[in-house]
């Protein structure tokens, strides 16, 4: 596989780059936040909801952003962190819309964003609805994180050069994630439970927006040719799917305390995940039986839960996925180790891989 080689550079390490873009958001968060109180001084909740919303997280799409930039050769870093922070404003907006259409009643151990304006309404006894007010609310500061994400981007300093590289594929990434939210949708409404489906709509909500085009933004920041946007491809792709496959099995065994969402909230949504289809190939008459009773229950119990974890492993469904995860891991260490990028840029690409598919939350 021909690569296109870079020199080598001195590389931010992977700690030193979380705590960058941290640093960064928080510093556009503050002057953002002045900006609505000079609008109204009831624009304030707004302001704290998003910086509460954006404290902590992985930022695991900046990173693998500014770590393809690095290993592309590129050394305007300050520059750069500026600009991957729109990838964190972007995935906000996403998760914000995602759980109003879920109905997620938590994010991060926390109330979700609807519910806290829902539970603001009520606190200051406002007129009308309460749970109106918060999805209103919510849907509203999901759009403000979108339009901080293009305003992060185009303020951060770029060349006219580096803005026409970019912004394709920025472009492309919002409508593959907007369109994989909709084939979620669907999904769910429709009740399929198909393999192949499943794993579009993994790769399309998350997969290539995670790793596969936050990799493609940071190579363009760096004037890449196509043959690197190829090689990214290798290994963002089947790590992408990894990353959501993870993120699946974490849905309906994961920790609450950890992952900060509700044990077996896919399960009581009624996910059409790969696990799910997985477990509707193998189960037998009386597991699909089962499964019905079960599946999709949003009132779901700690018991209908325990019933659907022990199917789901059971059938081998979960060693599937499992095997699944580790095949595809393993596939993009072999893309990533082979390609001639710098060698700082491999080792931490190696470590972001490892981050995204051995993970608790």
């Amino acid at each position: 596989m021909m690569t296109y080689g870079y020199s080598q550079t001195v590389a931010l390490t992977s700690d030193q780059i979380t705590a960058e873009i941290s640093r960064e958001i928080s510093s556009f968060l503050d002057h953002q936040t002045r900006i609505l109180e000079g609008i109204a001084d009831d624009l304030l909740p707004v302001g704290e909801a998003i910086k509460d919303f954006l404290e902590g997280g992985k930022r695991l799409r900046p990173r693998f952003a500014i770590t393809a930039y690095q290993a592309c050769g590129g050394t305007d870093i300050g520059t750069a962190i500026k600009a991957v922070t729109s990838l964190e404003f972007l995935h906000a907006c996403a998760l914000i819309h995602d759980d109003v259409m879920d109905g997620s009643e938590t994010r991060r151990g926390k109330p979700a964003v609807h519910h806290q304006f829902a539970n603001f309404h009520r606190q200051e006894q406002f007129h009308g609805n309460s749970e109106s007010f918060g999805l209103s609310s919510a849907i509203l500061l999901g759009d403000l994180c979108l339009v901080w994400a293009d305003q992060s981007l185009h303020s951060a300093g770029l060349t006219t050069e580096q803005i026409l590289h970019v912004q394709p594929i920025y472009d492309e990434m919002r409508a593959e994630l907007m369109a994989g939210q909709y084939l979620d949708v669907l999904e769910q409404a429709i009740g399929a439970s198909n393999l192949e489906r499943s794993l579009r709509v993994a790769r399309y909500k998350s997969g290539k927006y995670s790793v596969e085009r936050p990799l493609h933004f940071g190579s363009a920041m760096a004037k890449s040719d196509s043959e690197t946007l190829r090689v990214f491809s290798d290994f963002g792709l089947p790590l992408g799917e990894a990353f959501q496959l993870r993120d699946d099995i974490l849905g309906v065994f994961g920790d609450p305390t950890i992952t900060g969402k509700p044990a077996g909230d896919d399960l009581r949504e009624g996910k059409r995940t790969v696990l799910m289809a997985e477990t509707f190939a193998r189960a037998s008459q009386i597991q699909t039986q089962s499964i019905l009773r079960h599946f999709g229950d949003p009132h779901l119990s700690a018991e209908g839960i325990s019933v659907l974890r022990e199917i789901i492993s059971s059938t081998g469904a979960l060693a599937a996925v499992e095997k699944r995860i580790e095949t595809n891991a393993r596939k993009a260490q072999e893309v990533i180790s082979s390609s001639r990028l710098t060698v700082d840029g491999k080792s931490l690409l190696s470590e972001l891989a490892v981050a995204a598919t051995v993970r608790n939350v």
